[in-house]
């Protein structure tokens, strides 16, 4: 998106350097991620950085409110209450697809706001293969304020703390069948953490514990939940110890109902310039005459599951309960970035650490998806390149 950067980048690049970039990830992890690795970082220009600086604020200030959690009620359903809820989220994200106002200039329109974490581990060392094999200008950086080594601290921080290392498991439905998987890898290389899945845990009163490659019988103090709770009640054949509407002796590094309370469900309650129009479908007084422009997204799916993208009246209509979905007024994603073999599409996520005691987020990394299909997603992208998961670089 910086046009000089963009040429230099598409001018020097080599496949083999590429291809030595991925063999690089894949050899570190012993894994080769299962998602598409972008050819390119994307550099994100100075006004379009002041723009996502200025979006999370605004939608920060809305989930900070001291009514947040009145107003995001809804959004738990009596079958998913998780005890010992805590005050605040400790992951955030925002998604924002890059798009173009009138007079051609960028703008970044949320898609989507996540109390739940997503490859925080794994992005700060893409970011840094992409600048171990690509020549990146020095003044730009992926993250915020801070280096890697002082970013991994406060990762330690915050999922960690004073807790030994082998009290604390980063907890999973059946971690090696994910298609982020290279996420856990990473926190396990840079925190020592153990990566479990829900089928591992053994419950012993309101303990949980785990069995290290030892064999021994290990008590969970800290649990990182990335289980996406939509997936975990489709898996009716997991035979599990311990249910998490249990009240458990055990921290939350990201409490469950976060991923609920911060989520589609929060989209209606934001009005600002960098937000589609949201409303409940079944708090809409009026459909909208443009129906076309719109998009109907289930409040409760898994990886986009349910979302109608071309819609009409007809399908409203056959909506059975309208009180699990939300009426988007449709992103128009701008093709930003010059490549090769044709533009492509963007997307960021930020991603936000919300410490205990501070009063709000920081914006700390960031996430970037490069598609040339229909949709930001693996299934729209088959047979594409320069697509995939990626990194921006702002400027500093």
């Amino acid at each position: 998106m910086v046009r000089e950067l963009r040429s230099k980048f598409n001018a020097s690049f080599k496949e083999e350097t590429y291809q030595s970039l991925l063999q690089s990830i894949a050899r570190i992890h012993d894994h080769f991620p299962k998602f598409r690795i972008a050819e390119t970082p994307v550099f994100i220009p100075e006004d379009l950085a002041r723009q996502l600086h200025e979006a999370c604020d605004m939608i920060t200030d809305v989930i900070v409110s001291p009514d947040f959690k009145e107003l995001s009620r809804g959004a738990l359903l009596e079958d998913q209450l998780v005890p010992n809820e805590d005050d605040h989220t400790i992951f955030l994200q925002m998604d924002f697809g890059i798009c173009k106002n009138e007079d051609g200039s960028l703008i970044p329109q949320l898609i989507e706001v996540q109390g739940f974490p997503s490859l925080y581990f794994f992005q700060d060392q893409l970011a840094n293969h992409y600048k171990e094999y690509y020549d990146l200008p020095e003044n730009y950086n992926h993250l915020f304020g801070m280096d890697s080594g002082e970013y991994f601290e406060l990762l330690k921080k915050v999922c960690i703390g004073e807790t030994p290392r082998e009290n604390v498991v980063l907890l999973e439905v059946e971690p090696k069948k994910q298609t982020t998987q290279v996420d856990f890898w990473a926190a396990r290389k840079k925190l020592g953490i153990c990566t479990c899945c829900v089928t591992d845990i053994i419950k012993e009163g309101n303990k949980l514990f785990y069995k290290n490659e030892k064999g021994e019988k290990v008590q969970i103090k800290k649990l990182i939940n990335r289980v996406i709770f939509d997936e975990l009640l489709s898996r009716t054949d997991l035979k599990r110890d311990f249910s998490f509407k249990d009240d458990l002796d055990v921290e939350w590094v990201g409490h469950p109902h976060w991923f609920f309370r911060i989520s589609k469900h929060t989209l209606p309650l934001l009005k600002n310039p960098y937000v589609p129009e949201t409303y409940y479908l079944d708090r809409l007084e009026k459909m909208p005459e443009d129906l076309q422009n719109y998009v109907l997204k289930p409040l409760y799916s898994f990886a986009g599951t349910g979302v109608i993208i071309n819609i009409n009246k007809y399908d409203i209509e056959a909506i059975k309960n309208p009180e699990n979905y939300i009426l988007q007024k449709k992103v128009e994603y701008a093709q930003v970035i010059e490549t090769p073999s044709g533009p492509s599409k963007c997307e960021l996520r930020m991603l936000m650490i919300w410490e205990k005691g501070q009063p709000r987020p920081r914006i700390v990394n960031n996430l970037a998806r490069l598609s040339k299909g229909q949709m930001v997603g693996v299934r729209y992208n088959k047979d594409k390149d320069w697509v995939g998961g990626s990194v921006g670089f702002f400027p500093v």
